[in-house]
């Protein structure tokens, strides 16, 4: 490794950490230092329930989310070639955003087949599921890997006016409803919760591993990749198996997370300066984690009582920074 990636590697790392600990401690509580260290060892401690119930399962949705979002963006533009490309390009999010408005503002059947506390992220994780059977049936019968990203396109584009009408005949309350679940929402998430998150993310992370390779190669083209070799429909199958896991589980407990994933690859090959797969993988991943650490950061508006839904901070952030990018990095893409 050289010496100028090892630094950005120590300061990345400790970027996250140092994010997550002032996440941790930011709230309408602010929570001392002294007192933040005794919340580990001490349960009597005022301020350990704040914490564990909390304060931590908060700070590892926003690392794990944003982590995903960020490896899916990766895996998309570098699967389709296009800077443009983002986690949520292929339905996976419009699959969840309608079976959430089902439940909502359609048929009380998915309320009745999910009840509890877990009715809307089952909801979310069966549309996900749906849509992410659809695309993987699509993805080893469709050649094109543009006519694949314009299946996800479409079929995004039928799913959300379906939405669009079931919003037009829905009652007040429930449209509201709806509208906050798109807002999202890091926290609520209980240690169970948190334990299938964590173990749905494992999963679509190896399976993004077991795709690098071969996507080193592909970003030359694909007749390169079939020259030198390269399963593309192996490599296809993984890439997009692992992004609809990834976005699927992080829209299904937090709701849909716009520009993560889009604007965090274009970080990471700016600040590497790379298109190693090796590299961007695991620093999309803490890039896009940190990133959504500052925007929970932001949202709960330091020394306040409010806190803003992460959606808009996350958009109002992610449209500027996207655009600058893309102006910015046309000549590295150029290149890939």
């Amino acid at each position: 490794m050289k010496q100028n990636q090892y630094l950005l590697w120590v300061s990345l790392l400790s970027g996250v950490a140092f994010l997550g600990l002032l996440n941790i401690r930011l709230g309408s509580e602010w929570i001392p230092w002294v007192a933040f260290g005794e919340s580990f060892i001490d349960a009597e401690n005022i301020y350990a329930p704040i914490l564990w119930e909390f304060r931590l399962p908060k700070a590892f949705t926003a690392l794990l989310v944003g982590g995903s979002l960020g490896v899916s963006g990766l895996l998309m533009q570098s699967l389709f070639r296009n800077p443009m490309a983002g986690p949520f390009v292929l339905g996976i999010s419009s699959g969840a955003s309608l079976s959430v408005a089902l439940m909502l503002m359609g048929s009380s059947f998915l309320g009745t087949l999910i009840p509890g506390n877990f009715g809307l992220v089952g909801a979310a994780f069966l549309g996900s599921l749906g849509v992410f059977s659809i695309i993987i049936w699509a993805s080893q019968r469709i050649r094109s890997i543009m006519s694949l990203l314009i299946f996800g396109l479409m079929f995004g584009s039928f799913t959300g006016a379906l939405v669009s009408n079931l919003s037009f005949f829905s009652t007040s309350e429930n449209l509201q409803r709806y509208i906050f679940w798109g807002l999202g929402n890091l926290g609520g998430l209980n240690s169970q919760a948190l334990t299938l998150l964590g173990l749905g993310v494992t999963v679509g992370l190896l399976l993004g591993l077991a795709a690098l390779k071969g996507l080193n190669v592909f970003i030359l083209g694909e007749t390169y990749a079939q020259t030198a070799g390269v399963e593309l429909k192996k490599i296809r199958l993984l890439a997009v198996g692992s992004c609809c896991l990834l976005t699927g589980i992080s829209t299904a407990f937090v709701g849909p997370i716009g520009f993560v994933g889009l604007a965090v690859p274009h970080i990471c090959r700016m600040a590497f300066r790379t298109v190693d797969h090796r590299i961007l993988f695991p620093a999309c991943f803490f890039i896009g984690g940190g990133l959504l650490l500052g925007c929970d950061i932001i949202a709960q508006l330091p020394g306040s009582n409010y806190i803003l839904p992460i959606n808009g901070v996350t958009s109002l952030l992610g449209a500027p920074v996207v655009i600058w990018l893309i102006l910015k990095q046309r000549k590295l893409w150029n290149n890939v």
